[in-house]
């Protein structure tokens, strides 16, 4: 993976930690980890989230807002569950957490999502899940009890945090895949995939190309990739794991082949306790003519989420 020379930062701003985690989502103890936003007919803002329950399982709520670049406001409860842990023996019975949602063409919404399933050898494996909702539909239905995209031959451990982009006639996708064996001397070994479909996600064809790679020596993960395409090219921020996790960025003129830039994210404000020394899986959006970033701060999310907004 090469590096690009740092260019001007990117400069944001925090608006605020819009949701705490504990205690405001019924039945579900903490967390409110990959913050996922969708914008509404209407002009408001539907952010996903998935908190946990007293077993540890994650699922899918949700919860509105009014958004402009000096503030927000939220405009009800949380809503949910959307989607929740699958059956027993499922790839997704420890749990069902928020990838990524869009509009599909027929109107109603589409949720590619991280299915978790507890091991013995290691402590979990994932893989990726698909749901739908009809227009007008306010729960999650999986398209099937398998998953949607599984380990094989390219990606032989485990796979998740994905995130789509129709491009084209076709989708793209790029997820996190753990490495087997891992590659210099790393204990886990975990970079960022891209995928294509022609059929609507039934069937991918994987780049044997990583398209994020580590580029450091002590840097062991990159993963909840967020991928925006503008009149610049594709922009991609995910979270990336050396002591502790820290904020990436690359810029790309395919999709497929990225420099990474990651002193690129730089904040204007000081870190809330809430967020001291970790601001991690981002999902960056336009809105209202604007940028913004959705965030998780300590704990994969035990702090909740929030919210900035690219100056500038």
């Amino acid at each position: 993976m090469r590096r690009a020379p740092v260019p001007d930062r990117q400069r944001w701003r925090t608006l605020g930690h819009v949701h705490v985690a504990a205690g405001e989502v019924p039945g579900h103890a903490t967390h409110a980890s990959y913050p996922t936003p969708l914008r509404m007919p209407d002009g408001s803002l539907r952010v996903f989230f998935s908190p946990r329950d007293e077993k540890g399982r994650s699922g899918i709520w949700s919860l509105d807002l009014a958004l402009w670049p000096d503030g927000f406001e939220k405009l009800a409860p949380p809503r949910g569950p959307w989607l929740e842990a699958g059956p027993a023996g499922a790839f997704d019975d420890a749990g069902a957490s928020v990838g990524w949602v869009g509009w599909h063409p027929d109107g109603g919404l589409d949720c590619w999502f991280l299915g978790w399933s507890l091991g013995r050898s290691v402590p979990f494996r994932t893989a990726i899940g698909r749901a739908r909702a009809a227009p007008g539909e306010d729960r999650l239905h999986r398209t099937s009890f398998a998953p949607a995209l599984d380990r094989d031959a390219t990606d032989p451990l485990s796979l998740g945090y994905p995130w789509l982009a129709r491009d084209g006639d076709g989708l793209s996708i790029w997820y996190g895949t753990h490495q087997c064996p891992p590659r210099d001397g790393r204990a886990i070994d975990h970079p960022v995939r891209r995928a294509w479909s022609r059929d609507d996600g039934a069937t991918w064809v994987r780049d044997a190309r990583l398209a994020l790679d580590h580029a450091y020596a002590g840097e062991w993960a990159l993963s909840r990739p967020c991928i925006l395409r503008d009149a610049a090219g594709w922009h991609a921020w995910y979270c990336r794991r050396l002591d502790a996790y820290a904020l990436g960025y690359a810029h790309s003129a395919d999709g497929s082949t990225w420099l990474r830039d990651d002193g690129a994210v730089a904040f204007t404000t000081p870190e809330a306790p809430w967020e001291q020394g970790c601001r991690t899986y981002p999902a960056v959006f336009d809105h209202g003519g604007h940028r913004y970033m959705l965030y998780n701060g300590v704990g994969y999310g035990r702090t909740g989420f929030g919210i900035a907004v690219l100056e500038g």
